[in-house]
């Protein structure tokens, strides 16, 4: 795929949302990032920066660019003030996740950072249910089987994150997740017989969530276009806030927020999705492999 140049790490959550709202306000007055750069005395870089949510925005900064952008409203003033104070406290490091920095990368605090400010998860897996759907045997035996951690507390440590990631399905205000599985997700014997069992049981269960959609890609389908590999696209309740898509590899982790590659995952996801089983077929499926196995 074509494009920008994808990051390593994720703009902050807090600063993205305020980068994307300050981008919407200068692209209705016609302004370019040069044109505002001029008037700031800074670089045509620190704007960009600063809409992508990966730069702190000063005081004196985002006075100026409002002046610039015609926003005389005392409220959004305000609130983008605050924001932006908020954005840069959370640069220096909260949330619960920071407990367990231990046995976190920092692509994953990232991601779990993105995740709980987002309103929506789309996801294809080719060989793994998905960690918000895992139970706590099933997660225990990745994260063995993953070999990065020895010791018994730091894989208890890393099983915890998942399930407290969890917390999120049932909040008050609950994530909206929908799952694509590859058939062989399923089948793959992840603990044992009787895990796999109770992680396909916690799946179908989950599947009933009015917050949760599961779908299955069957081996009868043949090739198609998202069988590269794994991916997540997160989905944010502001409408300025543009989608993030989290690509995971051997040696680390990926994010993609350019609107050309995360339109390309779009699309990927619109193909995989209307070429699964219905979630009706894929319970059923899901319940088939439970009861007789491979």
């Amino acid at each position: 795929m074509q494009g920008e140049r994808p990051s390593s790490a994720p703009s902050t959550v807090l600063g993205r949302q305020l980068g994307d709202e300050l981008r919407t306000m200068r692209e209705r007055v016609g302004l370019t990032t040069a044109a505002v750069a001029v008037e700031l005395d800074c670089t045509k870089g620190k704007i960009s920066r600063i809409e992508n949510g990966r730069s702190p925005v000063r005081g004196p900064d985002l006075t100026a660019m409002l002046r610039l952008y015609g926003v005389d409203e005392l409220a959004v003033q305000a609130r983008l003030a605050e924001l932006a104070r908020t954005a840069n406290r959370r640069r220096r490091g909260s949330g619960w996740w920071n407990e367990y920095g231990g046995v976190l990368a920092d692509t994953y605090r990232d991601f779990i950072e993105l995740e709980a400010a987002a309103s929506s998860v789309r996801t294809y897996q080719s060989q793994m249910i998905p960690a918000l759907l895992q139970t706590p045997d099933y997660a225990r035996a990745l994260t063995v089987a993953g070999r990065r951690w020895k010791r018994p507390e730091e894989i208890e440590q890393f099983v915890t994150v998942r399930l407290i990631r969890q917390h999120r399905l049932t909040a008050d205000d609950p994530l909206s997740v929908w799952v694509v599985l590859a058939e062989g997700a399923l089948r793959q014997q992840v603990g044992g017989a009787e895990v796999m069992r109770a992680q396909l049981d916690h799946l179908a269960r989950s599947a009933a969530m009015p917050n949760v959609t599961v779908q299955v890609v069957p081996f009868r389908v043949g090739a198609h276009a998202s069988m590269a590999g794994p991916y997540v696209i997160l989905g944010f309740p502001s409408e300025a806030a543009m989608d993030v898509v989290l690509l995971d590899n051997p040696s680390g982790s990926m994010w993609l927020e350019g609107a050309k590659e995360v339109e390309a995952y779009q699309e990927l996801w619109d193909d995989v999705r209307t070429k699964a089983l219905s979630p009706v077929e894929s319970l059923e499926l899901i319940n088939s492999i439970k009861e007789f196995g491979a």
